[in-house]
């Protein structure tokens, strides 16, 4: 039975893009170490990202834009992400186990579960491989924009970032249905 772990990473973040990845592990070649990502140093991150890639059956990182995230809510766009994740798999998965409490539409039988990216492999092995894409997407953003320390705070509302916003004003990549940063655009000039 080919299962496929799926998780999300961003879903939180006042900018950027919401990403999810699916992974089907490969039994053969157990990869030592996963574990929800948010417990993981970036580098112990990245080098489980390398070794997901290279050892896993199949898997695919895909992603909704600010654009979709305003426009549908994020829980929709992280849903959508998600569903893009799983039909990126080159292998079709037997059950889908998605981290979480609700399921995004599926073709193949699904099971959501709670804190699954702690207990199941898979959505471990897919925690990591959307964090790692999200952070690099960040990254990314930090060089476009210098003003902003994204690599730092990766599009979380922290204090540092509201001051950044505050600073230097709403970017494209700030998801507008999101406070403060509705609250923002609301406010006269």
């Amino acid at each position: 039975m080919l299962i496929a772990g799926v998780d999300e990473a961003g879903r939180g973040c006042l900018a950027g893009n919401v990403f999810a990845a699916a992974v089907i592990l490969n039994p053969d070649f157990p990869i030592a170490g996963l574990a929800d990502s948010k417990v993981l140093s970036a580098k112990k991150r990245e080098i489980l990202s390398e070794q997901i890639k290279k050892y896993a059956l199949s898997w695919s990182i895909a992603q909704a834009s600010v654009e979709e995230i305003d426009d549908i809510n994020i829980l929709q766009a992280t849903f959508l992400a998600m569903q893009r994740a799983v039909e990126g798999l080159n292998i079709k998965p037997s059950e889908v186990l998605v981290d979480g409490n609700q399921l995004p539409r599926l073709t193949i039988p699904a099971r959501a579960i709670i804190q699954g990216d702690k207990t199941i492999q898979e959505i471990s092995a897919a925690s990591i491989l959307a964090k790692v894409a999200r952070d690099e997407s960040m990254d990314e953003c930090a060089k476009m924009y210098p003003n902003y320390r994204f690599s730092k705070h990766k599009g979380y509302g922290t204090k540092e970032h509201c001051q950044e916003i505050e600073q230097f004003g709403i970017l494209d990549i700030h998801r507008k249905s999101f406070n403060p940063v509705k609250t923002m655009l609301l406010q006269p000039k």
